[in-house]
């Protein structure tokens, strides 16, 4: 089997490639993915595939019957939404929506994908069970497309028994890939304060309530969380990456700052009561200095725990599949994931797949403007991920 999938990978690498070509340059914002979802269920209409489309808006799930396909059934998800990223690369398949682009690789996972269930549907007849693929909109915005297509049903009639997702990491090399078991990648919430004061004359501070210096002493109160509060054992970090007055200027002390940022950590117990800490810290210090604060959290995606029994098989059949020196443990992230949300509903695995290649020049992180992959990455995401829904469909 595994000399089979491997066979088929190579033989429908050029057309995935095509697929991801077209995906990459024809990007669409988080829940707005109308045209990718068309050319999906074109993609699976073309392979002979069942699916159900409108889900979470755009979502699609396709299904993969081999024989008795009730007797158990695993899930492959991939995300199709693109950044609000003006592409600098200059490729024949750069994006044509200008300020939009595939900047988190959201092409590769839905290429990926539909390259993998090229594999399964014409192996269909090989396998016992289900192979449910789920094509999800709105990874890069709150409240994650995961936790719609969860609420709506997409896990359901049939139920998984286990769940992949696999996310470009430029930093491996194609060919390779990378996992980590428990609790791998953290929280993420979304923070939004006002620092009300009363303006006045720059030149005259004595006669106002100054915002600007309240909102200053307020982010460096607040970092108290991390170095006084959080246990050193559990990995958090808040950052505050705008700020802005509403009026002021020079010599004019304005009414209000607003402040943004985000909170992350590992541990959801601890992400609770941070909660409640920097809520209180915010108002108490906006207070102490004669002013007030509005403090909103915006609550994100949940810790991704990997699935321990799970990752290990992942990691087993990974050597199998790729070889020992293509497969390495990773450590923590600190970024965050809505696959999270799929972790929290049943066994489920999270991998990194290798897509840099440095002779190739092919090195920029995910979420910039020259972000790119080397394409032979895309035999190996779509090869793995059918070779890891036939095994885990025949409990090896």
């Amino acid at each position: 089997m595994k000399d089979l999938i491997q066979q088929l990978a190579r033989e429908y690498h050029a057309d995935t490639v095509v697929c991801r070509r077209h995906l990459h340059a024809h990007p669409e914002l988080s829940f707005q993915e109308y045209e990718t979802s068309r050319y999906v269920a074109s993609q699976l209409d073309a392979i002979g595939v069942e699916y159900r489309s409108g889900i979470a808006g755009t979502g699609l799930v396709a299904l993969i019957k081999g024989k008795n396909p009730k007797k158990r059934v695993v899930a492959l998800r991939a995300d199709m939404d693109a950044l609000p990223i003006l592409e600098a690369n200059n490729v024949p398949y750069a994006s044509q929506n200008n300020g939009v682009m595939h900047a988190c690789g959201h092409d590769v996972h839905t290429s990926s994908l539909l390259g993998t269930i090229r594999i399964l549907h014409q192996l269909r007849d090989r396998f016992e069970g289900t192979v449910k693929c789920l094509f999800q909109p709105g990874e890069e915005k709150l409240p994650g497309g995961a936790s719609l297509m969860i609420r709506e049903g997409a896990l359901d009639n049939p139920r998984p028994v286990s769940i992949w997702g696999q996310h470009v990491h430029p930093p491996l090399r194609a060919g390779m890939i990378g996992l980590k078991p428990g609790i791998y990648m953290a929280s993420a919430d979304e923070i939004y304060v006002t620092v009300k004061g009363r303006g006045g004359h720059g030149a005259m501070p004595q006669d106002c309530i100054d915002p600007v210096v309240m909102a200053a002493q307020l982010i460096l109160t607040l970092q108290q969380i991390v170095s006084r509060y959080a246990d050193p054992a559990v990995p958090t970090v808040l950052t505050f990456g705008k700020i802005n007055s509403v009026g002021g200027a020079t010599n004019v002390i304005p009414n209000e700052v607003k402040i943004e940022g985000t909170f992350r950590t590992m541990n959801e117990k601890w992400r609770a009561e941070a909660h409640k800490r920097m809520k209180k810290i915010a108002e108490q210090t906006a207070k102490s200095m004669g002013g007030a604060c509005e403090f909103h959290i915006l609550r994100g995606y949940p810790v991704l725990f990997n699935h321990e029994a799970l990752t290990a098989r992942t990691k087993r059949l990974a050597i199998e599949y790729l070889g020992k020196d293509k497969v390495v443990d990773l450590p923590l992230r600190m970024t965050a994931e809505d696959f999270a949300y799929y972790s929290q509903e049943m066994p489920a695995c999270f991998y990194r797949l290798g897509t840099g290649n440095p002779e190739k020049g092919i090195t920029s992180p995910i979420h910039t403007d020259t972000f790119d992959i080397d394409e032979t990455a895309l035999e190996t995401g779509m090869g793995l991920m059918a070779w890891l829904a036939v095994q885990e469909l025949s409990g090896k």
